[in-house]
Formats: structure tokens, C-alpha cells, sequence
């Protein structure tokens, strides 16, 4: 049987704002701490587990472009 994926979730402005707020501080939040995001934001905490699982790759990403960037135009010694 195939396997039924979840429907996509969307967030608001404001939620995105909280849980960007809160990778900030945490990158890796705990059981306990996506129940208490998962109920500031209003979604399951296993949508936060996703959420932050996603961000992560795309922080990962974004330190590979900027290691890249810096060495592709190294800052001049004059």
C-alpha cells in the first residue's frame, strides 16, 4: 500500500517569526520544549520536529554557500 503523506502545513508570518525566535536560541529543542513551541505556534509538536529538522539543513546549506563565498573572494590584505 502506499504510504499517505501528511497535507503540507503553512504558517503564518507570526508563527514563522516565533519559531525562528526559538531556533535562534535552540537548534536542537528537546520533547519537552517543542510541546511548549508546538503550543505558543498551535500546531502538533511533531510538526515542530519537522519544522525544525528542515531549518537546520537549510542553516546547514547556507554555512556551506557562505564557507564557499568566503574563500571563492578572500578579503584583500591592503
Amino acid at each position: 500500500l502506499p504510504v499517505k503523506k501528511k497535507p503540507r502545513t503553512f504558517y503564518s508570518a507570526e508563527q514563522l517569526e516565533e519559531l525562528e525566535k526559538m531556533f535562534q536560541e535552540d537548534h536542537y529543542p528537546d520533547n519537552e520544549k517543542r510541546r511548549q513551541i508546538a503550543a505558543v505556534v498551535g500546531v502538533t509538536p511533531q510538526r515542530i520536529l519537522v519544522w525544525f529538522q528542515n531549518r537546520r539543513a537549510k542553516w546547514r546549506k547556507l554555512q556551506k554557500l557562505n564557507i564557499k563565498g568566503n574563500r571563492k573572494y578572500p578579503a584583500s590584505s591592503a
